[in-house]
């Protein structure tokens, strides 16, 4: 229980530590919010959990095909904001990121990648 813990704590911690960047600088915020490290923490945390290579590794796999489609919401949002306001532009541009998933699964299914079931 002690380890599903701090697991928590950790991963909440770096939330917060993008959130208070943000706070103090907009780069420096969006370079720590870019950084895999949500990423890193899972990979470490399945290794950690004795988890098998390939499980590991598909992880890493399926998070680089599903970051592609999450890039268009980066450049709506910024957009969409002085026209909308905050809570539309984050309920569009979570329905942009949905389509985007979508399209781009049905994009990559001839190529034999599997995104969605």
């Amino acid at each position: 229980m002690a380890w599903l813990a701090s697991k928590y704590l950790l991963t909440a911690a770096v939330i917060v530590l993008v959130s208070e960047a943000a706070k103090r600088s907009d780069r420096l915020g969006g370079f720590i919010a870019a950084l895999p490290l949500v990423t890193f923490m899972a990979l470490i945390w399945l290794y950690l959990d004795q988890q098998p290579q390939a499980k590991i590794a598909n992880h890493a796999w399926y998070t680089f095909w599903y970051v592609v489609p999450t890039l268009p919401m980066f450049l709506a949002f910024p957009w969409l904001l002085p026209k909308l306001g905050f809570w539309p532009t984050l309920l569009a541009c979570a329905a942009i990121t949905i389509l985007c998933f979508w399209l781009f699964a049905l994009a990559l299914r001839p190529f034999g990648i599997q995104l969605l079931p």
